[in-house]
């Protein structure tokens, strides 16, 4: 038998349910996927089913395993799709409701309430997050009022809820263990990140029982063992965070300033700072980054809610592509835009805006206006909201060198440059573009002794290309303002 060199990563996201098999290199050698179906159920809403996201995650679990003896794989890491959460039977480990996916807006005229009543000051300054539904707690209140008998359960301590790390970590240790990792219980607007522990006030305010909620550990931690007979031998499971951190982690941002930004089905960018939690005036999340041995580092935080779902959209909605790769070419084939911006407020704008009543729009249509240039005018969007964030993040002091990117968009080469030159900054995109799943690979190997500390991982890091800004300075400022005209139009709170 071969020495325990490998570490498997479940990559749990909003559209699919990954495995990835990495060996010491960090080099992805087993790659099994499934589509993970939506469920719209109402406007605004979205949901998943969890025994979906089980079944599809023991398949590709078992799929990637199968690429090397078993005995070679020390441990199992997971990264989750965020804030999305699940309530189970605790005795039976049934969900009693489907996830309520971090895209859903059904608790948008709750948040404005509480937020009516004050409230956003005491979530802000206990969990750096703003009063949004976005965020995991009303998502839980909403299940425990409108499933029947739901609430009362919960006050008996017949339920527990967590984010679907949790929820897969209790399947898979065969409900042995209920837990989660600093990173995700920092996105449930219910945990304190700077006492690193859940908050009593917010648990009132929000009306989630404390017997629902999970343990809290380190994010690189051995959270318990595979349970007996669910595959051919029992494996550590010993890294655990939400996506953005996780991919924070793969791209070896460890140091304060570095940035990163993941571009999938949302665009989120992170940067680190350091030990001290650093409160954004510009309507950023501070998040806890990751926590080692017990000390958290944190992260100022911009989230896009609509990046490669706009892509989507054209592809499932307007059939104006019939994939997605297509939009590289579409793009380079017209020489701009012509004048077309798309504002993908599908689901409502995050930072720095946080309006959840904006909807999308399509604005400087004109009759010879083409399938390219609407391709066009969509990744030029999500340029233009990374932007956005960038601007917050310059107005609270953090001004990088250079960004590290990552994410399925990012194999588009002319989304790439139109980055740099609109950012004017060095974007840099690595080997392993796979980062989201390699960082809870490396959480769970540093646990496990695969990788002896946070050197031997920055030595996996390698950058492939480096895109420089290249665009005339009077151009960008004028399709800055055109993008800031065509945002100020769809602000419901304008």
């Amino acid at each position: 038998m071969g020495q325990a060199d490998h570490v498997l990563a479940i990559d749990q996201g909003t559209t699919s349910t990954r495995a990835i098999l990495f060996d010491a290199e960090a080099r992805a050698v087993a790659i099994a996927q499934r589509e993970l179906t939506q469920h719209y159920p109402a406007r605004g809403w979205v949901e998943h089913d969890p025994e979906q996201i089980w079944q599809d995650t023991l398949a590709v679990v078992r799929e990637a395993l199968g690429a090397v003896e078993l005995g070679r794989v020390a441990a199992l890491g997971i990264t989750n799709q965020r804030e999305t959460v699940v309530v189970w039977d605790r005795s039976s480990g049934e969900p009693i409701h489907r996830a309520i996916v971090w895209q859903d807006r059904r608790t948008a005229d709750e948040c404005a309430r509480l937020e009516s009543e004050g409230a956003e000051g005491l979530v802000r300054d206990h969990t750096g997050l703003l009063l949004d539904p976005y965020f995991s707690a009303t998502k839980i209140a909403w299940i425990l009022d409108n499933v029947a008998g739901a609430r009362e359960r919960a006050d008996r301590g017949e339920l527990a809820c967590g984010t679907i790390d949790c929820f897969l970590l209790w399947r898979l240790t065969g409900g042995a263990v209920h837990a989660t990792d600093a990173t995700n219980a920092s996105r449930t607007s219910l945990f304190d990140i700077r006492r690193q522990c859940w908050d009593s006030e917010l648990r009132r305010l929000f009306r989630v029982p404390e017997t629902l909620l999970p343990e809290v550990h380190d994010t690189s931690h051995v959270f318990g063992t595979t349970a007996p007979g669910l595959l051919d031998r029992q494996i550590p499971i010993a890294g655990m965070a939400g996506d953005q951190q996780a991919a924070l982690f793969g791209q070896a941002c460890f140091s304060t300033g570095m940035v990163k930004s993941t571009y999938g089905t949302g665009c989120f960018m992170l940067v680190n700072t350091g030990a001290e939690a650093v409160t954004s005036q510009h309507r950023l999340l501070t998040t806890t980054a990751c926590r080692l041995g017990g000390k958290p580092t944190y992260a100022l935080e911009g989230s896009i809610f609509v990046a490669g779902a706009a892509v989507k959209w054209l592809r499932d909605g307007l059939h104006v592509i019939a994939d997605a790769s297509e939009t590289d070419s579409l793009a380079t084939r017209v020489p701009d835009s012509h004048g077309v911006y798309m504002v993908p407020a599908f689901v409502g704008l995050g930072a720095p805006h946080w309006d959840p009543d904006a909807r999308g729009a399509i604005f400087g249509l004109t009759l010879d206006a083409t399938a390219a240039h609407l391709a066009r005018a969509a990744l030029e969007a999500v340029a233009y909201q990374t932007f956005d964030l960038m601007d917050a993040m310059a107005g609270d002091g953090a001004h990088p060198s250079a960004m590290r990117i990552d994410g399925g968009m990012t194999a588009n080469v002319w989304l790439c440059q139109f980055l740099a030159d609109v950012l004017q900054l060095p974007i840099e995109r690595p080997q392993n573009l796979e980062t989201t799943a390699l960082g809870a690979a490396f959480l769970a190997g540093l646990a496990t002794g695969v990788w002896s500390g946070l050197e031997a991982v920055s030595a996996c890091w390698q950058r492939r290309d480096c895109f420089t800004p290249a665009m005339d300075s009077g151009r960008r400022a004028r399709l800055i303002d055109g993008w800031r005209a065509a945002t100020a139009k769809i602000l419901s709170k304008s």
